[in-house]
This record gives structure tokens, sequence and C-alpha cells, in this order.
């Protein structure tokens, strides 16, 4: 196996645990789409959006990653800010 295969197979290997976890994240936004809706609560939180992305930008220790790392964040952000969306909205499409 050649380097350039070695490496596609550990992406594979890292692309399954993401998929793995994404679905169990993506769970947990259930939950939290749930609650917002029983209490009347919107969907964005800009403050919580901030400190949670803080946060997890300290996991990164390499600095040109983290900036990418931050742009991940935002997007799976916005994917769990649809899906509240959708489940607030009694799965209508909105």
């Amino acid at each position: 196996m050649s380097k350039l295969d070695d490496a596609r197979e550990n992406i594979n290997i890292i692309d399954e645990e993401m998929a793995k976890l994404f679905e169990k994240r993506m769970k947990a936004v259930e939950d939290i789409a749930k609650y917002k809706k029983e209490n009347s609560l919107p969907i964005l939180d800009e403050k919580r959006e901030e400190e949670v992305v803080k946060k997890n930008l300290s996991f990164i220790n390499d600095p040109v990653i983290r900036e990418y790392y931050k742009d991940f964040l935002k997007e799976v952000m916005n994917e769990s800010k649809k899906y509240q969306n959708i489940i607030i909205n009694d799965n209508k499409n909105v």
C-alpha cells in the first residue's frame, strides 16, 4: 500500500467515526429543538454559538487548522439550526 492509500484509508476510518458522532450530535439537537419549541425559545442563540466556537477552538493546537475548524463548527451549527427549524415547525420544510 502506498502512502496515499494509507492516508485515504485513515480518512475513511475518521469519516466513519465523524458520521457516527454527527448522528449522535443531531439526536441531541432534536432534544434541544423540542425544548425550544415547548418553551417558545428562538432557534438562534448567538451568545451560545460564540461560546461553543470559542471553547471548541481551544481543542485545536495547530493555528492553521484552527481557522478551518472554526468554519467547520459554524457549518455544523448551521445544519443544526436547519434541523431544529424542521422539528419546531412539525417537519415542514420552511
